[in-house]
Parts: C-alpha cells; structure tokens; sequence
C-alpha cells in the first residue's frame, strides 16, 4: 500500500489518484496540528465571550436566530448531523468515499474551522483502516455544502450509520469495536465542520476527471487506428498546420497522432493516391480532441484548488480571534468544470460513433460493407454501431448544463444552490457510455486493419491490435457483441491499457 504524507493545502492529483485508484495510508505533516489547536481554542475563547455566534450556539440555516443554552451545545451538534442524514439513492463508490474522507480530513487540518485533532485523528484513523461509510449519492444541491451525504459520513465517526470494511457492510459501531477506534463525541461546531463543505460534489467531479483521462486517452488511440483502417491521411497532423492556430492542447493532440502512426506501412501504400481529404471525423482529430483536452486540463486545475480549500462555514481566524460566515460551501467553481468535464465526454464519444459509421460505409472506407464478409448473409458491425449512436445520444443529453440550474431551500434562506453534485455524478455514466463507444471502435478498427493484410499498421498500433486479438478473433461470421465491447471497455479503454501510448505529457505539459 502506497503511503502519502500530507501537508493540508497542497495535495496534488499524483495524491488524489492514489485514493481513488485504491487504499492509501496517510499521515499528516506534524506542523498543522498547532493551527488546528489554536483554532479550537480560539472557537472556546468566543463562547466563553457569551455572544452568540452562528454553528456554534445558535440554530442552523433559517433557524440561526435561535440560541442555545451551553448545557445544549453537544446535543445540538448531534443532532445536526442525525437529522441532515437524508440521503438517497445508490451508495457513492468506494473510491469515491476515499475521497470524500481525504478531502475532508485536509480541509480541517488547514486550521480554520475550530474542531479539536481528535476529530482529524478520527477521520484519519477510519481512512488508513478501510473504513468508508455507506454515504448515499443523492440529496445535495452543492450549497450549503454537500450536507446530507457528509452527514452520512460523519454519521459513522460517531459510531452511527453503516459502512464498509474490506467490501463487507456493517454497523459503523461493530467496525469501529472491531479496529480499536473510538466513537466521536463532538463538540462545540464539530459536527457542523464536518457536513458543510464541498468535498462530495468535488470528489465526484474529480472521479469524472481521473476517468475522462483514461476515455480520452484511449480514443485517441482508436482515432489513430480508424485512420489507418480507412486509409486516410496524416497530413492533417502536420505540425505545421498547428502551429499556427496557437492553441497547445491541438498541438499536443496533434503530435500525439503523428507517433502513434509513425512507420505504418499502410500510410505509405497509399500515400501519392488521388483522394484530396478526408472526413471531419478523421481530419479534425487534432481541433476536436484538443478542445476537449484544455476543457479536461483546466478542469484539473480547478479541481486541485478545490481539494484544498476550506469550504465550511464559518470560519475561524484564530489570529484574529474572529469566526466569519461566508459562502465557501458553494460549490459553482466545481459545477461548472463539471460542464465543462460532460461536454468534452460526450464531444468524445460522439466524434468516435462518427468514425465507426464511417468505417462500416463501403463508400467512406473502402472496406467491406459493415465490415464483414458475405454481407447480407453476415451484419458485422451494423448494429454494434447502432449502440454507440444509442450510447452517444444518450451522452448528449447528459451534458445538458446543471449548473445554470438552481432551486432555492432552506426556507429560501439558500436561494441560489450550484446543483454540483449532481453535475459531477452524471460523469460517471458518461465515462462509462463513452468508453463502450471507444470499444466499439476499437474493435471496428481492428476489423478494418485486418481487411489490409498484409499491409501492417504502425508498430505502435500493431501493438493494440495484438492485445485486443489475444482475446477477441476476427469477426470471420457473425456472433454475439456483447462480451466482447464489455472486455474491451473494461480492460482497454478503463485501465489504462492502452491509454498509455498517447505519453504522460498530454497530463503534464510542460
């Protein structure tokens, strides 16, 4: 297991990937622990003041005008987060989980929001055990904060709620007896601290990043092969023609094209031939993926500063002695990217299904009609075309923006909501319906790569071709899709597999 130590206020996506991709161990640089004390001490400080001062002895939302007696503060705070425990819906993914309890635990340790470290220590010690609680995907709007599916986090902190170890769902008590950990007793704000804030909606979003990473490396991939399939040519990936259009990402993009069909023996065959251009769907590989690639950088960027922000409310200035209210919990930075993040997955899958309908047209490819010999009495690849047209559709609906959309709560006192939970849940889908297109294409493109024997492919290719073949054979009559877009997806397109090819640097320019 991969071990990290953290320095709150500057996690890096290598960090947050880890998590995602599997269990870490963490541990928190020894320096923040001062701020976190002095931050706590400064909330006792305030109350010992008498004022009354919002989350910490008054109400919540609309009801921030009613105080709280002092005997009342540990009861207010719980319950505070057994009553904003109204999620529903599918459980959020583990990996999402990890996350959420990262960011979550990061966010506190920066020392602006006055819990005690037996709070952080908690989180912690549940993160490095496995312990991720069964937190509901719906139930936020992204302001204030992502309350409902925190609460159900911190529902398990306290020895409450249900959450998963190694996979096996039970009471969070039993898990927390099991390992040694204490149940929370929270104090003064603790429970507020720890269901607002924006940590769901940006590790969902951050989720659709790490898998748009893999989609999008892995078409370009595909993009490449459908080139040499259908004999187009690599002229419109000169760089020449690039360079002059100032835009990096096309320029990155359109390198990356160039390796990836570097030394193809079917380019050269063809390469003083009569055809003047090629279709968009090939031709524009650079233009469209490397719009779709600043959209997919910036979102990145955006979402790192999110990951490291302290987006409760309110906050305490320890220096200062000042506790504000603010908006922090908003989470319109993150919805928006999320947009941004569904357009470039959808504009990805729907360049693909385009190349795969030009593939199976005997007109645009010159290859057998639907790929596939003895056609009439063989379909081949017409109906799997036919799911990524359905897949693609369904993709263009989904990047509807949400975060234009807003439906006042709380008694109007949240009047403008982000709806970025959402905005960044519907990646998940996306991704997924987006790297069955790129299957689809994978295997439509090898299918073609295989009607030019004995002319081969670039080495680079080749080498794609040879995994995909390993398990699945040429289409020589026609047999069931299913498993075969399922594979492909799975252990070509989601892993990385392939992906790798494009180069790292498309994820770090330099």
């Amino acid at each position: 297991m991969q071990k990290f130590c953290i320095q709150p206020g500057s996690l890096s996506l290598e960090i947050l990937a880890a998590a995602f991709e599997g269990p870490i161990e963490i541990q928190l640089e020894s320096q923040c622990w001062e701020n976190v004390k002095r931050s706590h001490q400064a909330v006792l400080d305030l109350l010992a003041s008498g004022d009354s001062i919002y989350g910490l002895n008054t109400g919540f939302g609309l009801l921030a005008h009613q105080q709280i007696p002092a005997a009342d503060l540990a009861q207010l705070q719980l319950n505070l987060v057994r009553s904003h425990c109204a999620g529903v819906g599918d459980l959020l993914e583990d990996s999402v989980v990890r996350l959420v309890m990262l960011l979550k635990l990061a966010s506190l340790a920066r020392g602006y929001s006055g819990v005690r470290p037996a709070v952080i220590e908690s989180l912690v010690a549940c993160f490095n055990a496995g312990v991720l609680p069964c937190i509901p995907s719906q139930g936020s709007v992204g302001a204030s904060g992502d309350l409902a599916p925190l609460a159900h986090m911190s529902l398990a902190l306290i020895g409450e709620g249900s959450v998963r170890l190694q996979g096996v769902a039970m009471p969070a008590k039993e898990a927390l007896d099991r390992l040694g950990i204490p149940p929370l007793v929270l104090g003064p704000k603790e429970g507020l601290a720890l269901i607002n804030g924006t940590q769901v909606s940006t590790s969902l979003a951050l989720a659709g990043f790490f898998d748009c990473q893999k989609v999008f490396s892995a078409a370009v991939v595909a993009g490449a092969m459908s080139v040499d399939a259908a004999k187009g040519s690599d002229t419109p990936f000169d760089e020449r023609i690039h360079e002059i259009r100032n835009h990096r990402a096309q320029q990155d993009c359109a390198r990356a094209y160039r390796e990836l069909l570097r030394d193809s023996q079917i380019r050269q065959s063809h390469r003083d031939c009569s055809r003047v251009q090629d279709p968009y769907s090939l031709r524009c590989q650079p233009q469209v993926m490397g719009a779709c690639l600043d959209s997919i950088r910036h979102a990145g960027r955006v979402l790192v500063d999110e990951a490291n922000a302290v987006s409760d409310n309110p906050l305490v200035f320890f220096e200062e002695g000042a506790i504000l209210s603010g908006g922090n919990f908003h989470a319109q930075p993150v919805a928006m990217v999320a947009d941004m993040l569904a357009n470039a997955i959808a504009e990805i899958g729907s360049l693909s299904e385009r190349r795969i309908a030009l593939l199976i047209d005997r007109h645009l490819s010159e290859l057998p009609s639907f790929l596939t010999n003895d056609g009439g009495l063989n379909s081949g690849f017409m109906i799997p075309q036919v799911t990524a047209a359905a897949l693609t559709s369904e993709n263009k609906h989904l990047a509807s923006s949400v975060s234009v959309d807003s439906l006042p709560t709380s008694a109007n006192q949240e009047d403008h909501v982000s709806m970025a939970t959402y905005a960044a849940r519907r990646l998940g889908p996306m991704n997924e319906n987006a790297a069955k297109i790129i299957a689809i294409e994978l295997l439509a493109a090898c299918q073609g790569i295989e009607f030019r024997l004995p002319l081969k492919t670039s080495p680079k290719l080749t080498s794609v071709y040879q995994q995909l073949r390993e398990v699945v054979p040429f289409y020589e009559q026609d047999r069931p899709f299913h498993d075969d877009i399922s594979w492909v997806s799975q252990n070509m397109v989601c892993d990385r597999r392939i992906g790798s090819l494009v180069g790292q640097e498309l994820w770090c320019p330099t």
